[in-house]
C-alpha cells in the first residue's frame, strides 16, 4: 500500500477504491476484480490483470472465508449497440403441434429433426418448420432426458418406466436406432430399442438425475455422462448396443447441502487425444481429466451456476451464465468474464454468437439477447415470454415457451447487415463483422473501400489510405490513386506505392509513379531503401526503374539498379551518354564474361572509339585474340580462334574513323596470323590501304572527313611542318604534302600486303591438299569474269586434274562446263591436256566433244551460206567490170549515171543484170 490508504466507499456488499496503480500489488489476497471504467465497459476481465494507466475505478468484493459474490455495476455503464442482424422466421408464428400432448421436459435437435421428450413418456419428432413427424412412447412414466446422435442415427433417452421390483429402480437409459422401424402393420410407428440399461445398480445407488451428456467417440464407443444431485457423475463408456460397457463415478463435492452440490451442467472437451469432462456445480467449476486412472479431478474456480446456464463454445471453452457476468473457462482455469447483469435462464452458443435469455428482476421479464463478442456489439434483443428451452437447428435459434408456442430466429444475410451498418456510416463494425466471420477476401476488401470512400470524403486522408492499403489484391490500384494524384497527399499515394510493391503487384506504371513520388519528394532516404533493398529480387520493374532515375538525374541509382539486375547495356548507357564516364566504361566492359563484353562493345564501340581508341582497341585485341589463357581453357588453336569473335564484326563501331580501324586491324594480323575471317580482313585493308584519305566504300565515310579527329602519322619533320603552318603562308601546302605522304605510306604497305598475300611457298596450298571441291569454289570466286576474275584459273585447274593421275571424272566434267561457258580453252588443248591422265576415260569428254562439234558445224554451215550469198554478190560486178574495162569516175552519157552508180546497183540487186 505504500503507506497510503485509498479513498474508500461503501458499495453495498463490497467496497470501491479509487486507486492509481497496480490492483494486484495493492490487494495481493483479493479474489477477483472487475472493472468498471467506462472506457473498458463490456471487455473481458481478468483478475490478475490490470493495467494501472486504464483504471477509473474498481469494484473489489472479499469475505474472511472466499468470494460470494461479484457485483455487477449497472448495466447502463455497458451498453453495447444493438444491430438487429436476426430476424424471426415462420413469419412469426409457430406453437408446437397438437400431437405433442404432454409437458415438455427435454430437448434435442439434430441431423434435420427437432426431438422433444414429454413427461407422458412420448418422444416426438418435429420437421423444418416445426411440422409433426411422428412419434412413439419412449418410457411408461416420464423422460427426463433425449439426445439425438451426429454420427449415427440413434436416439438416447433417459426416463422412467414401471417399477419392476422394490429392489430395481424405475430410472433407465434407452438407446434407439432410429434407421429401424417396426415393420409395417404394427399399429405405432416407433424406432428398434436396440438396449436398456439400469442407471442405478447396489455399486451406484440412485439419486436425483440432475444433467445428461453423451460424447461419440469412435463408432461404436459412446461415453455418457449422468450428473447427480449429490455430486457424483455415473459414466458408462463402451458399444452401448452390445451392452459391452464399463461404468466408472466421478465425485466433484463432498458437502452435505445437495443444493450446492448438484451437477448443474457437464460438457466434454477432445484436447489432442486427451478426453477432458467440465463439471459444474452451484459453486464450483471443475475439470476432469479421462485419461487418467483413477481420473484426475482439477477445481477451476469456486464460483458455478444454476440449471441451463451451461454451454459450450466452438472453440471447446465452458460458458457458465452468473447474475453478475458470464464466465470462460479452459483447462488451465478462467478465462474472460463478461459483465450482462442479470438472472441468467438460459444459456447457449450458436455460430460464433453468444445467446442468452437474461431475466430482469426490476420488471419480471425476460430478454433474448444475441452477443457478438468479438465485435462488442448485441446482434438482436427480443422481450420473450418464460422459456422452458432453448435449442439450435436448421440454422436457426428455437425458443420454446411454457405455453408450447415457439420463436424461431434466423441470422440475416451478410449484405443485409452491412447495409445496415452503411446505412450508419459505423463501418469499422462492418468491418469488424466480416472479419469475425470468416467473410471472403473480396468482400472485405469493398467494405474498406467503401470505408476509404467514407473517410476520403470527410477529408481524413491518412485513415482513408489505410484502408484502401488494406484492399491491395482485390480493388483496382488506379481507383485509389486517382484519387491521390494532388500534390497535397503525395505522402499518402507514396504509401499505397510502396505496399504495392511489397505484395508484387504493382506495374510498370506503378513504379514510374512511386519513383517520380520519391524524386519529388527528394527523399533519397526512401529511394535508397527502395532501389537497393537487401530481400533478394527486385519487386519492379528494372527497365521502368533505370529510365525514371536516369530521367531524374539520379545516375547512381539507376546504375545501382541495373548493376544488379545484370543489365549491363543499360549501365554502360549510363555511363556513356549520361555522365561521359569512359574510363569507369571501359573498366566495367574488361570485367564482363568475353560473350557479354563484345555485345557491349558493339552496341557502344562507336563512343568509346571517339573518345578512347587506344583502350578501346586494347579491350577488342583481348576479345578477338587468343589473349584468354588458351591452355587453362583446354581447346586447340584452331578451335579457339572459331570460338573468338571476329574483328569483321566490330567494323560497324569505326565507321568514322578509318584511321583506328586500320591500327586495329594491323595489330590483329600482326598477331593472328591464321584467322578465320582472314580474307575479310586484308580486303578491308587494302581498300583503306588504296584509299584517298581514307575514303573507301565499305565504311560508306561522311563527307566531313576533315572534322573527324584522325590521328595519322606524321613524318620526322613534324615540328617543322608545324612550324611552317602557324605562320599561315604555305599551311595548304603543307596539308597537302602531309596527306600526299600518308597515302604514300599506305599504297606501300598495300603492296606488301598483296606480296605477301600468296608467298612462293604456298603457291599451291589447295592443289597439294587435293582439295578439289575447294579448288572448284575457289575458281567461282576468283575466275568468273562477269565479276572481274581471272577466266585462265580455270584452265589452270584442267591442267591439275590432267596431271592428277586419279580418277576426277566428276570434277573435270565440271570445269569443262565453266570452260565451254567462257570458251576459254579450244577441244583440241582440252584434249591434250586431258589424255594425260590415265584414269580418266572417253567418256569424260563425250558430251562436251560433241557439243564442240555440233557447234563447229553449225559455224561452217553459217560460213558456208556467207560465202554463198557474197559470191552471188560479186558475179555482176565481176561481168561489169569485163564490160566496161575503163575508168569507173567518168560519167556516162546514158540516163546521166555514172558507172559507179551502176556499180552499187549491181551489188544491191545482182540478179537485175542476169
Amino acid at each position: 500500500m505504500g503507506g497510503q490508504k485509498p479513498n474508500q466507499t461503501n458499495y453495498q456488499n463490497g467496497v470501491v477504491f479509487h486507486w492509481q496503480g497496480s490492483a494486484k500489488n495493492v490487494f495481493p489476497n483479493v479474489y477477483d476484480i472487475l472493472f468498471t471504467s467506462r472506457a473498458l465497459a463490456g471487455n473481458p476481465i481478468s483478475g490478475d490483470q490490470v493495467p494501472a494507466s486504464r483504471v477509473g475505478f474498481l469494484i473489489i468484493v472479499s469475505t474472511p472465508i472466499s468470494i460470494r459474490r461479484i457485483r455487477a455495476v449497472r448495466s447502463g455503464m455497458y451498453q453495447w449497440r444493438k444491430f438487429e442482424f436476426f430476424e424471426e422466421k415462420l413469419a412469426g408464428k409457430c406453437s408446437i403441434p397438437e400431437e405433442v400432448a404432454g409437458k415438455i421436459e427435454c430437448c434435442s435437435s439434430g441431423r434435420g429433426k427437432i426431438v422433444l421428450g414429454c413427461d407422458d413418456g412420448t418422444v416426438s419428432f418435429l420437421d423444418r418448420g416445426l411440422k409433426f413427424n411422428y412419434g412413439f412412447q419412449a418410457h411408461s412414466s416420464s423422460v427426463l432426458f433425449v439426445q439425438q446422435l451426429k454420427q449415427r442415427n440413434y436416439l438416447v433417452t433417459v426416463g422412467e418406466d414401471e417399477q419392476v421390483s422394490p429392489q430395481l429402480s424405475a430410472m433407465c437409459l434407452k438407446v434407439f436406432d432410429l434407421d429401424k422401424m417396426q415393420p409395417e402393420g404394427s399399429s405405432t410407428m416407433s424406432p428398434d430399442c436396440i438396449q436398456i440399461l439400469r442407471i442405478f445398480t447396489n455399486q451406484f445407488p440412485e439419486a436425483k438425475i440432475t444433467s445428461f451428456l453423451v460424447l461419440e467417440e469412435a463408432p461404436p464407443i459412446l461415453l455418457i455422462a449422468i450428473g447427480l444431485d449429490n455430486g457424483c457423475i455415473y459414466c458408462i463408456k463402451g458399444d452401448i448396443a452390445r451392452e459391452r460397457i464399463t461404468r466408472f463415478k466421478l465425485q466433484v463435492d463432498n458437502v452435505s447441502d445437495k443444493s450446492n452440490s448438484s451437477i448443474t451442467g457437464l460438457g466434454f472437451r477432445m484436447d489432442g487425444q486427451a478426453l477432458q469432462l467440465f463439471a459444474v456445480t452451484p459453486t464450483s467449476v471443475s475439470l476432469f481429466s479421462l485419461q487418467s486412472q483413477p481420473p484426475r479431478r482439477q477445481t477451476l474456480d469456486q464460483i458455478g451456476c444454476n440449471v441451463n446456464s451451461v454451454t459450450m463454445s466452438d472453440r471447446l471453452e465452458l460458458i457458465i451464465g452468473r447474475p453478475e457476468a458470464v464466465y470462460f473457462y479452459e483447462v488451465d482455469g478462467r478465462g474472460p468474464c463478461w459483465a450482462f447483469e442479470g438472472e441468467k435462464k438460459f444459456l447457449g452458443w450458436f455460430r460464433g454468437y453468444l445467446l442468452c435469455v437474461i431475466a430482469d428482476q426490476r420488471n419480471g421479464k425476460n430478454t433474448f439477447n444475441i452477443y457478438d463478442l468479438k465485435n462488442r456489439l448485441i446482434a438482436h434483443s427480443l422481450v420473450v415470454k418464460e422459456v422452458s428451452h432453448m435449442l439450435c437447428e436448421w440454422g436457426n435459434i428455437i425458443l420454446i415457451m411454457a405455453d408450447k408456442t415457439a420463436l424461431c430466429t434466423g441470422e440475416k444475410d451478410m449484405e443485409s447487415k452491412l447495409d445496415m451498418l452503411f446505412k450508419k456510416n459505423l463501418y469499422t463494425v462492418a468491418i469488424n463483422l466480416v472479419q469475425s466471420q470468416q467473410a471472403d477476401a473480396a468482400a472485405t476488401a469493398e467494405v474498406l473501400r467503401k470505408y476509404g470512400d467514407h473517410l476520403y470524403g470527410k477529408q481524413d486522408y491518412d485513415e482513408a489510405m489505410a484502408q484502401y492499403i488494406h484492399t491491395i489484391g482485390h480493388l483496382e490500384p488506379s481507383y485509389v490513386i486517382q484519387k491521390f494524384l494532388d500534390a497535397q497527399r503525395i505522402y499518402n499515394l507514396t504509401n499505397y506505392l510502396e505496399k504495392l510493391h511489397e505484395k508484387g503487384l504493382a506495374s510498370k506504371d506503378h513504379t514510374t509513379l512511386l519513383l517520380n513520388c520519391y524524386t519529388k519528394l527528394k527523399d533519397v532516404e526512401k529511394l535508397n531503401v527502395f532501389i537497393k533493398s537487401e530481400d533478394g529480387e527486385h519487386k519492379f520493374d528494372v527497365e521502368t526503374a533505370i529510365r525514371v532515375c536516369r530521367a531524374a538525374n539520379y545516375h547512381e541509382h539507376a546504375m545501382y539498379v541495373a548493376k544488379k539486375a545484370g543489365r549491363h547495356e543499360l549501365y554502360l548507357k549510363i555511363l556513356l551518354e549520361d555522365l561521359g564516364r569512359y574510363e569507369e566504361a571501359l573498366q566495367y566492359i574488361s570485367s564482363l564474361e568475353p560473350g557479354q563484353a563484345g555485345v557491349t562493345v558493339k552496341e557502344y564501340g562507336k563512343i568509346l572509339i571517339e573518345h578512347k581508341p587506344v583502350a578501346t582497341i586494347e579491350i577488342l585485341m583481348k576479345l578477338c585474340t587468343e589473349e584468354g589463357d588458351l591452355a587453362k581453357r583446354g581447346t586447340s588453336n584452331g578451335t579457339y580462334l572459331s570460338m573468338l569473335p571476329s574483328p569483321v564484326d566490330f567494323l560497324n563501331i569505326f565507321i568514322h574513323h578509318p584511321q583506328s580501324l586500320m591500327d586495329f586491324l594491323e595489330k590483329y594480323t600482326n598477331k593472328v596470323k591464321d584467322s578465320p575471317a582472314q580474307v575479310e580482313i586484308h580486303n578491308t585493308l587494302l581498300e583503306l590501304y588504296l584509299s584517298n584519305d581514307l575514303n573507301f566504300p565499305s565504311i560508306s565515310l561522311s563527307d566531313t572527313v576533315g572534322d573527324l579527329n584522325l590521328k595519322t602519322r606524321r613524318p620526322s619533320g613534324e615540328a617543322m611542318m608545324s612550324k611552317v603552318e602557324s605562320n599561315g603562308k604555305v599551311s595548304g601546302d603543307c596539308n597537302d604534302l602531309t596527306k600526299e605522304k600518308g597515302r604514300l605510306e599506305r599504297l606501300e604497305k598495300g603492296l606488301q600486303l598483296l606480296k605477301s598475300a600468296w608467298p612462293s611457298e604456298m603457291e599451291h596450298p589447295l592443289y597439294d591438299a587435293h582439295d578439289h571441291e575447294g579448288l572448284i569454289a575457289c575458281c567461282k570466286r576468283l575466275g568468273d569474269s562477269g565479276k572481274g576474275g581471272d577466266p585462265s584459273l580455270w584452265a589452270d585447274l584442267l591442267k591439275y586434274f590432267g596431271e592428277l593421275g586419279e580418277e576426277c571424272s566428276k570434277e573435270v566434267k565440271e570445269v569443262l562446263t565453266y570452260i565451254e561457258r567462257d570458251d576459254i580453252l579450244p577441244p583440241i588443248i582440252v584434249l591434250q591436256t586431258l589424255s594425260r591422265n590415265p584414269c580418266l576415260t572417253l567418256s569424260v569428254i563425250k558430251d562436251y566433244i560433241a557439243r564442240k562439234l555440233e557447234q563447229e558445224s553449225k559455224l561452217i554451215e553459217e560460213d558456208r551460206r556467207f560465202i554463198e550469198k557474197y559470191q552471188v554478190r560479186v558475179l555482176p560486178l565481176q561481168l561489169l567490170m569485163i564490160i566496161y574495162p575503163f575508168d569507173l569516175h567518168l560519167p556516162l552519157v546514158k540516163g546521166g549515171k555514172s558507172k559507179m552508180w551502176l556499180l552499187g546497183r549491181c551489188w544491191l540487186q545482182p540478179q537485175i543484170y542476169y
